[in-house]
């Protein structure tokens, strides 16, 4: 039995690698969402995931259709707030989680038949989590870089706002200078407002795409500002300033829930271990002898 899903899951991968050998040589013709996928962001993607695209890429159709529109959106979602790392869309997405997928299930039968449920149940947890951890990571990442230089990017565009400049120029002018998820965020939202889209459901778009409290801070600051006519210098100031002392605060909180950690860590390790040691240099720095203890 064991020879026989061998010899499977060998036939399987032979059969994967010639097809995509297949598909990478030939001019196949893709679904027009795909192809444009496969484009954008060519230049961005590894070498290994070009490669894992194109062996999923016949797949990602039926991977979507199974995912259903409310998946695929809130996917495409995450996506967007992951800042689409490496180049990733949605459909590419799909390409390789139907190649982890196969991967992980027929590695996992393969170790599970072999005697090893361990490495049978990791295998198949790769298999249904490797496409998710790339976005999991870059949503993190990217969210602590945007709440690190955004109440920086404030102060200097409060500065530029004041110089003369309108709103839109001195935000076109100021993201120009920088770089980064925010700068990229920014360059969305003016690339939106030119197509006719108006100011407020532009910033709306941007705190929907951005998991951010300080991006969503930030917009319904601006928002509220501009209905009651405030400055808009004395609101992005004020903007900065609130975001400091949040991210003081938030320092402080996360300092505070440290020090128990530490506590518990010490209490559990550090002191028995520590104990051990003196007690154990006590007793054989005493001189005693272990045979007439022990009656010998």
């Amino acid at each position: 039995m064991l020879g026989l899903l061998l010899a499977v899951a060998m036939g399987l991968a032979v059969a994967g690698a010639c097809q995509g050998v297949r598909m990478y040589r030939a001019d196949a013709k893709l679904p027009s969402d795909l192809a444009v996928a496969l484009e954008v962001g060519a230049t961005r993607v590894s070498a290994a995931g070009s490669a894992v695209d194109r062996l999923g890429m016949r797949f990602a159709p039926l991977v979507l259709r199974l995912m259903g529109p409310r998946r695929v959106d809130a996917k495409r979602r995450r996506i967007d707030m992951a800042g689409n790392p490496g180049g990733l869309t949605i459909d590419r997405y799909a390409a390789r989680r139907a190649v982890y997928g196969v991967f992980g299930v027929v590695l996992g039968l393969v170790f599970l038949t072999n005697g090893s449920p361990l490495l049978g149940l990791l295998t198949f947890a790769f298999g249904a989590t490797a496409a998710d951890a790339l976005i999991w990571q870059a949503i993190r990442e990217r969210r602590e870089v945007i709440d690190r230089t955004l109440p920086d990017f404030l102060d200097v565009l409060a500065v530029v706002v004041s110089a003369g400049l309108g709103f839109r120029q001195a935000l076109d002018r100021v993201a120009e200078r920088y770089e980064g998820p925010w700068a990229d965020e920014l360059r969305i939202t003016l690339r939106q407002m030119d197509m006719g889209v108006s100011r407020r459901q532009a910033f709306d778009e941007l705190r929907r795409r951005n998991a951010s409290e300080q991006v969503a801070q930030f917009v319904s600051a601006l928002q509220q500002g501009e209905e009651l006519g405030s400055p808009i210098a004395d609101t992005l100031i004020q903007i900065a300033t609130d975001m400091r002392r949040t991210d003081a605060q938030n320092s402080r909180r996360r300092a505070a829930k440290t020090i128990p950690k530490a506590t518990m860590v010490t209490l559990v390790f550090m002191l028995p271990a520590t104990m051990i040691l003196i007690a154990a240099g006590m007793f054989l720095g005493s001189g005693s002898n272990f045979g007439s203890i022990l009656g010998r």
